[in-house]
């Protein structure tokens, strides 16, 4: 297994990465207007011009059973949210990229707040993109346990509940309980409740290791090959060679390429900052 940290603009540096070689890109570009002193700042009616070329070759690079997971969060702009989420959503697909799915970080420990017209943010977007309708996905690895509703809501069921039923609206979403009889694990809902980072590393926007495990855990299997544009502290690379995947990072800021060197100290097997083909 090897890690490559790279030192230089993504947009420029994803050039020098072979066609179709990434099984999964997990990453969080800095939002519009954030991270200004450290990464300059995109405004937000800037952002889907911005952005774009690099999803361009994110798009080119990822295998045709890969996955994309973007972590992205609308800001507030003059007392409303900015729609360039949503543009970028909607631009990415003329650009090819199916948007699959959209997972949701329930930060549960978000401390409290409150501005004038809303409660501080406690969620944030994952959205879930790829090349083609079949990619790579091993939804038996993201089982979780059933959870202790089993235990009162299936020891006792009805006649309904052992057959498929029909929606009340008619929407064609049925049920069967009796399907979860017996199970210990079942498959995860697409809402993850996961504590942020409390110690930033040094940086200011960290993932919980916990993050980028879940979805390296769903969408690789040991051997591929994990991609983060915006490396950052490094906690994607660290996470992706210690579950047996090849890593790849991507930073442009050197005190932040260097704190992801010093983080990676004990499992590095490789620096560059240059793709040696």
């Amino acid at each position: 297994m090897t890690v490559k940290v790279i030192l230089g603009d993504c947009a420029e540096k994803l050039k020098e990465i072979p066609t179709d070689s990434i099984d999964l890109v997990v990453t969080s570009p800095p939002y519009a207007d954030q991270r200004q002193h450290t990464y300059g700042g995109v405004a937000p009616d800037k952002y889907v011009e911005w952005f774009l070329p690099i999803s361009a070759e994110l798009l080119r690079v990822l295998k045709p059973t890969g996955t994309f997971i973007l972590n992205i969060k609308e800001r507030v702009v003059a007392g409303e949210r900015h729609t360039y989420v949503l543009e970028l959503i909607l631009e990415m697909r003329k650009q090819g990229w199916l948007w699959t799915e959209e997972f949701i970080w329930d930060k549960k420990n978000c401390y409290p707040g409150k501005w004038p017209n809303r409660f501080r943010d406690a969620w944030e977007r994952l959205l879930q993109f790829n090349k083609n309708t079949k990619f790579n996905m091993y939804q038996d690895a993201a089982m979780v346990p059933v959870g202790d509703w089993a235990k009162t809501r299936l020891s006792k069921l009805s006649p309904t509940d052992k057959v498929r039923d029909e929606s009340k609206v008619k929407s064609g979403f049925g049920k069967n309980i009796s399907n979860w009889v017996g199970r210990d694990m079942v498959y995860p809902t697409n809402v993850l409740r996961m504590a942020t980072e409390c110690s930033n590393k040094n940086h200011s926007a960290v993932f919980p290791e916990s993050l980028p495990r879940w979805f390296i855990n769903l969408f690789t299997k040991e051997n591929d090959t994990v991609l983060d544009p915006f490396a950052g502290s490094g906690t994607t690379l660290k996470v992706a060679h210690l579950m047996g995947r090849d890593a790849i990072g991507i930073e442009i800021q050197p005190e932040y390429y260097e704190l992801a060197l010093s983080q990676t100290a004990g499992y590095l097997l490789e620096e560059e900052t240059e793709w040696q083909k």
